[in-house]
């Protein structure tokens, strides 16, 4: 039985929501220490020591490996340890986490990226101070986004779950990006299987509590010129220095 809670540095979006969906469907014990990504709190130089690469989520799990504390940044990494600790989430044996661990890679290799430039060149960057409006890096990512969903729809048809015949740790990585395909002009009219199991998976009850964990943090970075400076600009590029 674990007691001790874990540690989750986090703010609501879809890699922090990767990690609140698996703690919840893992029925383990967490608490959560927010990372406001708007005003640079992910420069700190605390955070920082968890979290090299300035990037939230991250965890601190104080009954890790050999009983002692650990620190796991990048939300793959921490969605494979999550799912080795708790036994859940990661298929029968070798063969299906081979399947969890490429699906969980193509999420953390291409439709996040992707449809994390989607979100910048669509939503962000015309709103910017100047406006900046750039059709080809639009088209670009919308239809690569577009692509990757074709590709994904197409394995839905076959399987019930991105892995197989199983819910596991790549259906909670794929999920949050997927769950915001209008924000990234995407259309599901042809993709009727990922239509549906976005469906599916929204309804769980522990994705649900998962992706409500401080909802009410969400949004605004697209009117909020000072949080685009910290996220977009050069105090992102140079992490504070000084």
């Amino acid at each position: 039985m674990i007691d001790t809670p874990i540690t989750l540095y986090y703010w609501p979006t879809p890699n922090g929501w990767k990690i609140s969906i698996a703690l919840e469907e893992m029925d383990l014990p967490y608490e959560v220490k927010l990372v406001n990504i708007g005003a640079g709190e992910q420069f700190d130089p605390e955070f920082l020591k968890l979290s090299p690469n300035n990037r939230m989520p991250a965890i601190v799990d104080p009954e890790g490996p050999g009983g002692r504390p650990i620190s796991i940044f990048e939300s793959g990494a921490i969605l494979q340890y999550l799912a080795r600790k708790s036994g859940k989430f990661y298929g029968g044996g070798e063969r299906d986490q081979v399947a969890v661990d490429q699906w969980l890679m193509w999420q953390m290799g291409g439709l996040g990226p992707m449809a994390g430039q989607a979100h910048h060149f669509l939503s962000y960057a015309p709103n910017m101070e100047p406006p900046v409006d750039l059709p080809y890096a639009k088209d670009r990512y919308r239809n690569e986004v577009a692509r990757l969903y074709g590709v994904l729809d197409r394995r839905l048809a076959q399987e019930e779950f991105v892995a197989g015949d199983f819910y596991s740790i790549a259906d909670m990585a794929i999920w949050p990006w997927a769950s915001l395909w209008e924000k990234q002009e995407q259309t599901l009219d042809d993709k009727p299987h990922l239509k549906h199991w976005i469906e599916r998976i929204g309804a769980r009850s522990a994705v649900k509590r998962g992706r409500a964990v401080a909802a009410e943090k969400r949004g605004g970075i697209a009117g909020d010129k000072e949080a685009q400076k910290v996220l977009f600009g050069k105090a992102a590029s140079q992490e504070k220095k000084g």
